[in-house]
C-alpha cells in the first residue's frame, strides 16, 4: 500500500472526520460560552459583590499606575489573575455544559432493554392430551 493511499485511508476515516467536525463545533461553542460568561454571568456577579470587575485586577510587576488592565500592560508586565478568574469560570461552565450534553446523548444512546422472552405456552390438560392421543389412533 503506497503512503498517499494510508494516509487517504487514514484521512477519509469516520473518526477523522467526526474529530475535525468536534474541534470546530467546539471552537465557535467556545466562543458562545466566552461571551455568556463576559456579557452575561460576570456582569451579575459584579452587580452582586458591588461592581467588581475581575477583568481589571492584577498586581503591577513593573511599578505601573495605570488603573485598567489594558494600559498596564502597555506600560510592562502585570500579572492579571482577574482574567485568570474569568477564564477559569469559562472553563467551569464549559465543561458543565459539556457534561450535560454528553450525559444526555448517552441517555438517548441506550439501548432499551431487551423484553423478556415470551413464556412457553402453559402445559396441555391431561383429558385434552388423551383425546388427541385418540385422534391420532382413529387416524391410523
Amino acid at each position: 500500500m503506497s503512503f498517499f493511499s494510508e494516509f487517504k485511508e487514514f484521512a477519509v476515516k469516520g473518526n477523522v472526520v467526526d474529530l475535525a467536525v468536534g474541534v470546530i463545533i467546539g471552537g465557535a461553542f467556545g466562543k458562545i460560552v466566552d461571551s455568556l460568561v463576559g456579557d452575561v454571568i460576570m456582569p451579575v456577579v459584579s452587580k452582586i459583590f458591588g461592581g467588581l470587575d475581575f477583568s481589571n485586577y492584577f498586581i503591577p510587576l513593573a511599578g505601573q499606575t495605570a488603573a485598567t488592565l489594558a494600559d498596564a500592560k502597555k506600560q510592562g508586565a502585570v500579572l492579571a489573575y482577574g482574567s485568570f478568574i474569568t477564564v477559569s469560570l469559562n472553563f467551569i461552565i464549559l465543561a458543565f455544559v459539556i457534561f450535560l450534553m454528553i450525559k444526555q446523548i448517552n441517555r438517548l444512546k441506550r439501548e432499551p432493554e431487551a423484553a423478556p422472552a415470551p413464556a412457553e405456552p402453559p402445559a396441555t390438560p391431561e383429558d385434552i392430551q388423551l383425546l388427541r392421543e385418540i385422534r391420532d389412533s382413529l387416524k391410523r
